[in-house]
Parts: structure tokens; sequence; C-alpha cells
């Protein structure tokens, strides 16, 4: 936590917030004299493409919900097809991964399992702009985009300073229409980015600040969002928190919140905001005494104390307020069977990108018991 210690951010070259900015769309493509415009986007999203106001762009839609390499090949011919010179992500984390890995492989001869890792991926030939319409991932912000690998089911991860977007623009009033369960989850999704960055061994001063902002704003905000989708002021806190929540990754990262909530997503089809906020109490309960200073003001800004010291009240604080979302909390009301944990346990522990920055190292027997907690 040296204050002079290395650290580097990137951040998109423009980004414009607040309600009714996605009307300066239009004007920026003009702008920049863009021809032609691939939108990549989720089902739900497509059907509004309108809302852009830029006519009639391409689109690929035809996307699963954890985009895996026959999207990402699929999405690439449509691209190609309409010989695009912009990319627009569209949606979630997922569309907005998709658009970043699009846009740097477009003109490229390469595929995605030559740009796993830092700085692997080609220098973009094509812009790039980012429009979430959830307040999860904070992928718009962000380094990063991941791809599942439909063989091994594994999350394939690309990072470079190639796959910032030169136009961000976030709107609250494109997530009103986000049902109240799929606000809480990605609610508790943007917590948790907030929440592993803080509490990382990489944690650093110039992103913790970032980091106890995006946590106490969901705090604040987010039950206020589940019980009136249409209060803007709840909506714009919570987008603000995924903002910073994709600052936290780039120069930081998650840990084991994020290892552990994987295989609930590519083996079981759990969104990925519900399967973090699946895993968010028992993770953070299991780090406790490792950072105890920082639990006790991840648990004061969700409205509870706990002495830190102990799993059990940091997991009933956490807990209480993902219930509170109206969430239910158990793996097994969502489907997974008990004799996958094993297995669960085995792939998370192998996901030591981000294991081995977690305060606590985690053993695979330690994994399964969070599991099983869940259960």
């Amino acid at each position: 936590m040296r204050l002079d210690r290395p650290l580097e951010m990137f951040r998109p070259t423009t980004t414009r917030f607040g309600t009714g900015q996605l009307t300066t769309l239009s004007e920026w493509l003009e702008a920049r004299r863009v021809r032609t415009v691939l939108v990549v986007s989720d089902p739900f999203n497509a059907t509004r493409i309108d809302r852009l106001g830029i006519g009639a762009p391409a689109v690929f839609s035809d996307m699963a919900a954890e985009p895996d390499l026959n999207d990402l090949q699929a999405a690439l011919t449509a691209a190609r097809a309409c010989d695009a010179d912009l990319v627009i992500g569209f949606g979630g984390g997922s569309a907005m991964d998709l658009a970043k890995i699009v846009a740097v492989l477009l003109r490229s001869e390469k595929g995605m399992a030559d740009i796993v890792g830092p700085n692997r991926a080609p220098a973009r030939e094509v812009g790039l702009v980012q429009i979430p319409t959830t307040a999860g991932t904070g992928s718009e912000v962000g380094t990063r985009a991941l791809i599942t690998d439909p063989l091994s089911l594994n999350k394939m991860a690309a990072e470079s300073p190639h796959m910032i977007a030169d136009l961000v623009i976030i709107d609250p009033e494109l997530t009103r229409s986000v049902p109240p369960a799929v606000t809480a989850a990605t609610g508790i999704d943007a917590l948790a980015h907030c929440v592993e960055s803080y509490t990382s061994k990489r944690a650093h001063p110039l992103i913790d600040g970032y980091a106890l902002q995006g946590i106490e704003l969901v705090g604040r905000y987010l039950p206020q969002a589940v019980r009136n989708g249409d209060d803007l002021e709840a909506r714009a806190g919570l987008s603000l928190a995924a903002f910073y929540g994709g600052v936290c990754l780039g120069p930081v990262n998650t840990t084991a919140g994020h290892a552990v909530s994987y295989p609930l997503g590519t083996r079981h089809k759990i969104p990925h905001g519900l399967a973090n906020a699946l895993i968010f109490p028992h993770t953070l309960a299991a780090n406790a005494s490792t950072v105890p200073e920082k639990t006790a003001r991840i648990c004061q800004a969700l409205g509870g104390e706990a002495d830190p010291t102990s799993e059990t009240a940091v997991r009933d604080v956490a807990a209480a307020f993902c219930r509170g979302l109206d969430l239910d909390m158990t793996l097994s009301g969502h489907g997974v069977p008990a004799n996958d944990l094993e297995t669960m346990a085995r792939e998370a522990h192998g996901i030591r990108r981000l294991l081995d920055f977690n305060p606590r190292d985690l053993s695979e027997r330690d994994i399964l018991a969070l599991y099983e907690a869940a259960y």
C-alpha cells in the first residue's frame, strides 16, 4: 500500500456521463466521418437500436449470455461482411467484451488464442464506442475482455490498452428498463469489482478511492433502484458505481470472488452478475480477518456493523444486504447440482490469474467449503 508504488492506468479518450448523453452519439460519429458501423448487442438491446439515433447500422446480436469462441467468429464475420470501420458495444458486459475483441481482431490475421494474456492484442485499426445498458460490469472503461472456450468451458482473458474505447456514453436512462432481479444482480457485480480490488494483494491507494466510493454508491442506491426502477438518481448512482468498478479492474482486477463464480456461469449458465452475488458474502467473509479494517468499512457501507475477525458476522451482513434485494442466495435454488461442487472447486482453484492476488490463500478444499456454504 505504499503511495510511491508504480501503477499504470488507462482511460477512454472521451467519457460522457448523464441522462440524455446518448443523443450526442450521431454528432460524434459524423465529426469523425465514420462510414460503416457494426453494433454488437444482445438480443434484447438489438430491439432498440433505434435509440442510438444513427439510422440502420449493421447489427450482430446472435450471441449467448456468456459469449464463446463461436460467437466471436460469427461477430467477426458480420463485421467483415459490412466492412465496419467502427464497432459499438451496446448492452451489458458480454456485448462490450465481444465488441472489444472484434475491434482489435477485425483487420488482423490473429485469433483469440493469439491475444490471451496481457499486451498481446494488435493495435486497433477501427474505432470503438462502448454504451452500457446495465450498471454492473464496468466493461466500458476496462482494458480486459473475456470469452469462453466452448470445449474447456474456461474463460479466456485478453488485456490490452488497444481495447480501451474512443468514446464511452453512460446514460442512466438506458438502465430504466432493467428488471429488479437483474438490477440487483448486476449491482452486486459492480460491488464485487470494487470490493475485490479494494482487498486485493495488488490494492493501491490510487485505486482504493474509486473502490470505496463505488462500494458506498452501491450500498446507498442499489436497494432504491430495485424498489423503484424509474428513480434516475438511483440509476445514475449505480451507473457511476459500475464505472468506478471498471476503473478498478484495469490496474488491480478481481480476486477469489470472480474465480469462484466463473464455473457457475460456464457450467450452469447462471448470469455473471447473479453468480457473483451468490458467492459474494462467502468470499468477503473468508477474507475478512486478513483485511479487517477494509472489511469493516465494506460492512458499514452495506448498512451493517460486523467484527471482521468473525466470518459469521461478516457473512451475515453481506447476505442480509443481498437478501434485501429479493435475491435467492442459494446455489441449489438456481439449479446447481450438489455433485458438481467438487469439480467446480477444482476449476476455480485453477484460475491463478485471480486467486494468486486474493488476500488469503484459498486451497481447493477451502473453495469447496465456500460452495457448500452457498449451497
